[in-house]
């Protein structure tokens, strides 16, 4: 016996999904203006090295741009059957292909900041220094515009797919268990908050974040080698700065490789709902994976002890654990 609903609408996007879209082409559009304010106005004013920054800010408005793809596609796909579990993937993507990019920008300036360390270049420091506080004041305000749209609702939009009725009372109920479990099971709150992060958005502000940093190690570095005549603490700064990006870069590719790979994607969860399903019943198979921010997918097959337990009863004890968006369950009687 089992029990499902295949033709229901698996629209498992995050919460503040359209917000974080808009916010995002908003910084693209405000990168995008200063990258064409700083070409045209080095190639004026004859400054190769704002020429220099304004090439390097549309490489960040591309990875941003990126995500706001992804945000969009995410949308207008999210009720395309061709996407059996949604589209609430899109942004994992789009975040495990920006942290590729991320890792080979570090690579690239670690390998700059050596060459410059055994070969010190000339820097006009009146003309950089200024350039790199316009940076950051750029990557700053880019900051602000995306964490404006973050919202932290990670579980919203729940919906059970295992029982044909779909009452809006039992909703709500799902709804109240799983907050009261947010408010009040502490010690599992991290992993609530990784199913429900957008790791679309977190891509676009490591990006930001990744920028701003090292225009702070460049503006110290700079004013270093400037007041000291240290000219090796710029090359040195670029390196720190590498490794910085490195190490976010990798946090990214592991978190999002992992929900690409349906990895489960929170082993007490699992447990638990085991747990609750063998306290009564035999739990014969069990797969739990992530298909959206705040949206978690899980298939039961499950050996009941009582003809009397059905599918409905199941998702009852399942809808006790935590954010399940798309259950089927499968029942099968003891001999």
């Amino acid at each position: 016996m089992s029990e499902q609903q295949p033709d229901y609408a698996h629209n498992f996007l995050g919460t503040g999904h359209e917000a974080a879209e808009r916010r995002t082409w908003w910084v693209i559009g405000l990168c995008t203006f200063m990258m064409l304010a700083e070409i045209i106005g080095g190639w004026a004013f004859g400054s190769l090295a704002l020429v220099a920054d304004g090439l390097h800010m549309s490489t960040h408005a591309g990875a941003l741009l990126l995500a706001a793809m992804a945000y969009t596609l995410a949308r207008k796909h999210k009720t395309d059957p061709r996407f059996s579990f949604g589209t609430g993937k899109f942004g994992d993507l789009a975040g495990y292909t920006s942290a590729i990019i991320l890792a080979a920008i570090a690579l690239l300036i670690f390998y700059e900041a050596l060459n410059r360390l055994f070969h010190p270049v000339n820097i006009a420091f009146n003309q950089a220094i200024p350039i790199a506080a316009l940076g950051l004041a750029v990557n700053l305000a880019s900051a602000w515009l995306l964490s404006g749209g973050h919202h932290h609702h990670h579980h919203g939009h729940g919906h059970d797919h295992d029982d044909h009725d779909h009452d809006d009372h039992d909703h709500d109920h799902d709804d109240h268990d799983h907050d009261h479990h947010d408010d009040h099971d502490h010690g599992h709150h991290g992993h609530h908050v990784a199913i429900g992060r957008d790791n679309n958005l977190r891509a676009a502000l490591i990006h930001v974040a990744a920028d701003a940093a090292v225009s702070v190690l460049v503006i110290v570095g700079l004013v270093l080698a400037r007041a000291y005549h240290w000219l090796f603490m710029d090359p040195l700064v670029g390196i720190v700065g590498a490794l910085v990006i490195a190490s976010w870069a990798l946090g990214l590719v592991r978190d999002t490789g992992r929900i690409l790979l349906d990895m489960t994607p929170d082993q007490t969860l699992a447990a638990r709902l085991r747990a609750v399903v063998d306290a009564d019943d035999e739990l014969l198979d069990l797969h739990l994976w992530r298909v959206g921010p705040g949206h978690l997918a899980a298939i039961l097959t499950v050996k009941s002890a009582s003809p009397t337990r059905d599918c409905a009863y199941y998702r009852a004890r399942a809808s006790q654990i935590g954010p399940l968006s798309h259950l089927n369950i499968e029942v099968l009687m003891s001999a």
